[in-house]
């Protein structure tokens, strides 16, 4: 009895030890399993660039930043967040295939479509990017449901891996032209998970994150266009990340802004979110620590008038592909208009938001540039009114001499100006979706011409949307009151010639629905820039000054509240 117990005890010792030793092997073998980073990540990311290639830092300025990372040592991928090709000359005059050109040398890793990735068409778009060097994601753009590009990749480094997550604003069907989503039938075919609630689009991006996962991600970044403004909801960032979950942190783009926003996701775990500004004056990064395996976000600003290279005289090999392209451009661009007397300003003069930069308010308000675009396409193309975007109206027009560069910039996008016969309502109806979210930034504030309004900003907007974010109609109060056409009141039931450029009247944009069934008159007339040249050249006779000297307009559009009684 002595002797099996004592066999007991040395049978169940044995078994203690063996299972510790089988414990220490599973824990070692875990340990050497995980993978950890022998090098610091960084990921160095732009987003809305709008052609900007030699403001701010420049290409030349974000080469240098990730040549100095790579020589320190780091793992260093450059990724955009969308609207690179489109917003200067330089990407009109080529189709932005410039552009892409540019990119590749600079050894862009991966990129997601913005919404302005579609201006020149969706053909033209999937055409250049099978001229990139680097591939394009997006978990939400499909075509009759099917996905165009890979939802996300991984990269992997010292066998760590990272997977991003891309997605694009639904807004580009309302921002970009509609109808190059149809096809030959008038029917949607292209798409990006649209509905009114978000609901489709925030189970897209969590399809990807956790297929993402399942590959074995360690790490999920997701790339965004998506933005913080009203007119974007319920597609906001903030509203993809709530209802999402496994993302890491998030690289945005498209609302312009430079914030850093750390916030809860759908399960309550941390988020940080990084956006980087426009034009290249800002340079958005991420770092992944190879100590430790945190995350933290930033952003390199410039802030200066004078370009980066330029001021610090910066070469590198990005400096000829920069300076060339330019270059082969610029001899033509400088044709010479006219002169202008007065700043035509898209700015309010004075105000300057909490970062000290100008307050944009031509998409709120009228403004002498306003008056000049309209001025020129009512009276060249012989009109009753005309009306245009304060979103299509890109940049100020300063004094001195007019360029064709000038207005390039002004009007960037190629659009042919359009006239259509409409009737009072339809009229009213564009007037009061222009000004729905008066006071705020809104794309499709009106610039008029031929007209004056009053906007009642104690009534609040009942302008009604379809699935896609367009005018589906009123279905309260106007805002929009005391119209006048000329001399005389509005008249609900008369019709008035309308210019515009094409893609506001016949194409939708901006959620423009309410001019179908007008009477096309001209389908496609001159370019807006031209249009505009010829006005200054021949109206006004090469000067831009008597008229326009107000930053603030002619006194056509006026906000006002009722008085008390």
């Amino acid at each position: 009895m002595r002797r099996t117990g004592k066999r007991l005890l040395c049978l169940i010792s044995c078994m203690l030890i063996a299972l510790a030793f089988l414990t220490m092997g599973s824990a070692f073998a875990e340990g050497e399993g995980k993978a950890q980073l022998e090098k610091d990540v960084v990921v160095l990311f732009t987003s809305d660039v709008h052609c900007g290639v030699d403001q701010g830092f420049g290409y030349v300025g974000l080469m240098a930043v990730k040549n100095q990372f790579e020589s320190e040592g780091c793992h260093v991928l450059l990724v955009d967040n969308g609207d690179a090709i489109q917003g200067e000359s330089v990407g009109l005059l080529t189709q932005g295939e410039a552009i892409i050109h540019m990119m590749n040398r600079l050894g862009y890793d991966i990129a997601v479509p913005g919404n302005h990735e579609f201006d020149y068409g969706v053909q033209r778009f999937l055409d250049l990017t099978e001229t990139a060097d680097f591939p394009y994601v997006c978990c939400n753009f499909n075509r009759e449901g099917k996905l165009l590009f890979p939802p996300y990749i991984i990269r992997e480094f010292d066998g760590v891996k990272l997977a991003f997550v891309g997605v694009t604003t639904p807004k580009v069907l309302f921002t970009a032209t509609p109808s190059t989503f149809l096809d030959e039938n008038g029917s949607l075919i292209y798409g990006f998970m649209q509905d009114n609630d978000g609901a489709d689009l925030y189970a897209a991006v969590q399809r990807a994150v956790d297929a993402a996962r399942a590959e074995g991600a360690d790490y999920v970044i997701l790339l965004g266009h998506l933005g913080n403004k009203d007119y974007v909801i319920p597609f906001t960032y903030a509203e993809v990340l709530e209802h999402t979950a496994g993302i890491d942190a998030m690289l945005d783009g498209h609302s312009h802004d430079a914030d850093k926003v750390v916030m809860k996701n759908r399960d309550g775990k941390t988020v940080v979110r990084q956006a980087c500004g426009t034009k290249l004056d800002g340079i958005g990064w991420m770092r992944i620590s190879a100590a430790d395996g945190s995350i933290d976000t930033g952003l390199y600003t410039w802030g200066n008038p004078v370009p980066a290279p330029e001021l610090l005289g910066i070469q590198n090999e990005m400096s000829e592909v920069v300076d060339g392209t330019l270059t082969s451009l610029g001899e033509w661009l400088k044709t010479k208009v006219g002169v202008c007397t007065v700043t035509q300003t898209i700015f309010d003069p004075t105000a300057v938001d909490a970062s000290g930069k100008p307050v944009r308010i031509v998409r709120t308000a009228e403004t002498n540039l306003g008056d000049l675009v309209t001025d020129a396409f009512r009276v060249q193309a012989g009109t009753d009114v005309a009306i245009a975007c304060g979103s299509g109206i890109r940049a100020s027009l300063p004094q001195g001499d007019i360029t064709l560069n000038d207005l390039l910039s002004i009007y960037p996008f190629n659009n042919h100006i359009a006239v259509m016969e409409i009737t009072g309502q339809q009229l009213l109806d564009a007037l009061e979706w222009g000004a729905n979210a008066v006071p705020h930034e809104f794309a499709a504030f009106l610039q008029v011409s031929g007209l004056s309004f009053e906007i009642r900003t104690d009534i609040e907007s009942s302008c009604r949307t379809d699935e896609s974010g367009r005018f589906a109609g009123v279905g309260g109060e106007y805002r929009v009151r005391n119209v006048m056409v000329g001399d005389e009141p509005l008249s609900l039931d008369k019709t008035y010639t309308i210019a515009a450029v094409g893609y506001l009247l016949l194409d939708h944009g901006n959620g423009f629905t309410m001019f179908e069934g007008g009477k096309v008159l001209v389908q496609s007339g001159g370019t807006d820039v031209d249009t505009v040249a010829a006005y200054i050249r021949d109206e006004l006779k090469g000067v831009v000054g008597d008229g326009y000297e107000s930053p603030y307009g002619q006194g056509r559009i006026v906000a006002v509240e009722e008085p008390d009684r």
